[in-house]
């Protein structure tokens, strides 16, 4: 026996109606959920691409030559500015910041103040070009109590009004042990006749050498006019030091095997001039003439490999006066 069951139209519309809005909430409720997890995907995944490479539109890196320094010394900082954003950049002063600067803190994290504030005119980077400027912090800001500092250098973008900074970089600053000093008067004639100058030879130790100083002051009033390195040095005797009639300072000490440098330092601590002597059948050393004048006394003077034997060597106060390389 067959039972057909038979429904109303009217009902069976009702039915089929309401089974199409069940079908479309289902298909609602699924590209909604689709949506949330491919907004959840794209910032798990896409976003920090994206947010990465707006950070890297600009790279600074910061070095410094060696992690120790003598108080006063130039502590010369290296940054390197890359330009990563794809376009020709132009980084410029704008939304009331300057485009170049450094943080500095001390001890317990304090901030220092620059002394002085240095305008930097703009400057225009090509794409993918690196920049390399090197700035001398020490008379920028406070650096000369003892202890370490925790320096950063930072770059403002004024088109994203944004900063990028290089990582922290440390450096101790202390002092040397003094090994020479003698105060002297300023004669007539040069600048700041009348006061008086105290020249310093100071040694420094490093894990791997040893390198000696000159720093020229006013103890009166307490200014320190420069503090740098004559170079590295072999305990082969205490350096030679003499002053000249104008009492203006002459160094020379052994810089290595058989070998000597030859220093003269101004009143106002400027490098006058530098040599270096090579150790032959006498060892070379200051001699203070009659007329009140330093010469160095035997060994030889070592000559440029490339200057002509026809072509006798300069006098030494005719050469220009570089210091040494930082180590």
């Amino acid at each position: 026996m067959v039972f057909l069951i038979t429904m109303p139209f009217r009902s069976c519309t009702l039915a089929s109606a309401h089974f199409a809005a069940l079908v479309a909430r289902f298909l609602v409720k699924r590209d909604a959920l689709f949506s949330s997890r491919m907004k959840i995907l794209w910032s798990l995944v896409f976003a920090p691409l994206v947010a990465g490479s707006v950070h890297a539109q600009i790279q600074v890196e910061l070095r410094f030559a060696r992690v120790q320094y003598v108080a006063y010394e130039p502590l010369v900082a290296t940054v390197k500015i890359t330009n990563l954003a794809g376009r020709e950049i132009v980084l410029r002063d704008g939304q009331g910041e300057r485009w170049f600067g450094f943080e500095i803190t001390a001890n317990e994290g304090r901030l220092l103040s620059p002394n002085r504030q240095n305008a930097e005119e703009s400057l225009r980077i090509r794409t993918g070009e690196t920049v390399t400027r090197k700035i001398n912090l020490a008379p920028v800001y406070p650096m000369q109590e003892f202890g370490p500092y925790h320096v950063r250098a930072h770059v403002f973008f004024a088109d994203l009004n944004k900063f990028f900074y290089s990582q922290s970089k440390v450096v101790q600053v202390g002092d040397a042990r003094a090994i020479w000093q003698q105060t002297v008067g300023v004669p007539a004639g040069m600048p700041g006749a009348g006061g008086e100058r105290t020249y310093s030879l100071l040694s420094n130790r490093f894990p791997d050498h040893t390198k000696l100083y000159v720093r020229v002051e006013d103890r009166s009033t307490g200014a320190v006019y420069s503090t740098y390195p004559l170079g590295r040095a072999i305990a082969y005797g205490d350096p030679q030091a003499e002053l000249d009639r104008s009492n203006q300072l002459h160094v020379l000490h052994c810089a290595g095997p058989r070998t000597w440098a030859y220093s003269e330092i101004g009143l106002n601590g400027q490098l006058l001039a530098r040599s270096t002597f090579m150790e032959t059948k006498t060892r070379p050393k200051l001699q203070l003439s009659a007329d009140g004048q330093i010469a160095v006394r035997g060994g030889i003077m070592d000559a440029p490999v490339a200057q002509s034997a026809k072509q006798p060597a300069s006098k030494l106060s005719a050469r220009p006066a570089t210091p040494p390389a930082d180590d």
